[in-house]
């Protein structure tokens, strides 16, 4: 009769050497996207890269200048008497930020939180201690190689503050750009009290 120990230990082997697997990816692409956006700073990169990211069911481009760290959803304390869009504030490597559902602030259902959200922090450029809660991070995209859609349904109400270019990408997918500078002079965005 053969033993099914050997068989148990593969199989805790293999998931053990998996995990390990995606941790290494992980750290890789994180590695890798923060190269990137250090040469888009310094100047060195001449594509138009911009951060994609899944905010609620919409796929947007944030500037690497105003996008600061991305950073695993940890902890957000409410704050009482809020909009709901205001999560409350988190505490990112020693800094308090407040957490904003992007998708909520533009009317849509409220992000549910998982193991693909981030936390994407404003840079440092902008002087707002504030982030915003993305669905998931798209990773780089090069602008310059979408085509820019000239009147977008996604972008129908033109005064919503903070929003650009749409563009689509080689699989018809829409991305709009968002503006941070405009959007944490909003006045709507800074009055978050009830």
């Amino acid at each position: 009769m053969p033993s099914l120990i050997p068989d148990m230990a593969s199989d805790t082997a293999t998931k053990k050497f998996d995990i390990a697997g995606r941790r290494t990816r992980l750290r890789e692409f994180q590695s890798q996207l923060v190269e990137r956006m250090q040469a888009v700073r310094s100047g060195v990169d001449t594509r138009e890269n911009q951060l994609g990211v899944m905010i609620g069911p919409n796929r947007w481009l944030l500037n690497l200048q105003e996008a600061g760290e991305i950073v695993p959803v940890g902890p957000i304390s409410p704050v009482p008497l809020t909009q709901d869009w205001f999560l409350g504030l988190a505490n990112v490597r020693g800094n308090l930020v407040s957490v904003i559902d992007f998708a909520r602030y533009h009317g849509h259902a409220a992000t549910a939180i998982d193991k693909d959200c981030r936390i994407v922090v404003f840079g440092s450029s902008l002087s707002f201690n504030s982030s915003l809660l993305v669905s998931r991070v798209m990773g780089l995209r090069n602008v310059a190689e979408m085509e820019l859609q000239q009147d977008s349904a996604q972008n129908d109400n033109k005064n919503t503050i903070g929003l650009n270019r749409s563009y689509i990408d080689s699989d018809s997918h829409v991305w709009t750009e968002l503006n941070l500078s405009m959007v944490v002079q909003d006045p709507r965005f800074l009055h978050v009290g009830l």
